[in-house]
């Protein structure tokens, strides 16, 4: 059999082993270092924001925003449909529920008439939502201004879950800092990699000191081991950190390249057009293109996005459904939810295509040759 093409996997870029071996040669092996603190001016630097904690996951930086952001069990928190699990899963873990808001169809994102609807809906219902998570799917931009402006006349908080979208920009300003807790994910398989961690930045210097503070046990300042808050166990590795520290080096390299994939993509298929590529509404869009994702309209041939995710399969070549929207997980299926049928519809007919930016060009071959072979 073929060697495995994954969706998505590390791509070092050369630095990051030095900062590891400082790491090591200083014995700096414990959770905090030079290197987390480095890695922390790289993002804040980078993303033009004040704050930054490094910390395990980008989970963790949801969740710990929630804290900061005062939600509490039978609180009621905003959240897009259309995304991965880890971004509703926080949610649960302070006792409060889920609104589920579904996508709008230019980029797939939390649709901002939908957003009105359900902040209006559960107003009148007696609980105003305490806060509002807005993703960026497969590092495309939502439309920030129109949810912000939204949020902003309900007074409701936005936490951005960039998670997927870092590199990425609307009207020039970078994903993570349009809401007032942004976060990013450095898991394994996104567009850079700590192996795993992630990372909350925001301008309010008092909410990281706090979350800092939170992710390493809540130690109170006292010789002995003393609590008066619950604590986690959030922080960054100084060892992670470092090969943050070496990744972030080659970040907009990284974008270039993905976005090379993804216009590969546009031209290959470019004949069928019952493909349909998530893209850019307009030039204040840039995505990162994380991951290239498709839809498969109806057509003559038969052909689905099953059958081509299968075939594709038969040839050791890894590619994934669209997410799963969050009102149609078996946990969730309680939850409120303003649909409009546009995840649903996604979720059906959607792909995504391998988009590693270290591709090599006989993997891209055997890609290419897959896919004609079906389309053709």
């Amino acid at each position: 059999m073929n060697s495995k093409i994954y969706l998505s996997s590390p791509h070092m870029g050369g630095k990051e082993f030095a900062f590891m071996k400082e790491a090591y040669d200083t014995n700096w092996i414990a959770p905090l270092g030079p290197n987390v603190n480095g890695f922390e001016k790289d993002i804040c630097k980078y993303n033009m924001v004040s704050r930054c904690a490094a910390l395990s996951s980008g989970t963790a930086s949801i969740h710990l925003a929630l804290i900061l952001l005062g939600v509490e069990r039978d609180d009621e928190v905003l959240c897009s449909s259309f995304t991965f699990s880890a971004s509703a899963n926080p949610i649960r873990y302070q006792g409060a529920t889920p609104v589920f808001v579904d996508s709008e169809r230019e980029t797939w994102n939390m649709c901002p008439k939908q957003l009105e609807i359900a902040i209006m809906d559960r107003i009148a219902k007696g609980k105003k939502p305490k806060a509002c998570i807005v993703v960026h799917l497969y590092g495309m931009p939502a439309k920030m201004h129109e949810i912000c402006s939204i949020c902003g006349e309900y007074d409701i908080p936005i936490i951005e879950d960039a998670a997927e979208a870092l590199g990425a920009s609307y009207h020039g300003q970078k994903m993570g800092t349009f809401g007032d807790l942004g976060i990013y994910s450095f898991n394994g398989n996104k567009i850079i990699t700590t192996s795993g961690g992630g990372a909350l930045v925001s301008n309010n210097e008092e909410w990281i000191n706090k979350a800092r503070f939170l992710a390493t046990q809540a130690r109170d300042d006292a010789p002995h081991y003393q609590h008066s808050h619950i604590g986690y166990n959030y922080r960054m590795s100084n060892i992670c950190a470092g090969i943050g520290r070496g990744q972030m080096q080659v970040l907009d390299e990284r974008v270039s390249q993905r976005r090379a994939i993804n216009q590969w993509y546009r031209e290959m298929l470019a004949d069928f057009d019952f493909i349909k590529f998530q893209t850019e509404p307009n030039a204040n869009y840039y995505s990162n293109y994380w991951l290239t994702a498709i839809t498969v309209e109806q057509n003559k041939k038969g052909i689905t996005r099953e059958s081509i995710r299968l075939d594709l399969l038969e040839d050791n070549i890894e590619s994934r459904p669209l997410w799963k929207p969050m009102h149609m997980q078996p946990i969730f299926q309680d939850a409120p939810a303003y649909t409009n049928g546009v995840s649903e519809d996604l979720f059906a007919k959607g792909l995504c295509l391998p988009s590693g930016s270290n591709m090599t060009e006989q993997e891209r071959s055997r890609i290419e040759s897959a896919l004609m072979r079906l389309l053709s």
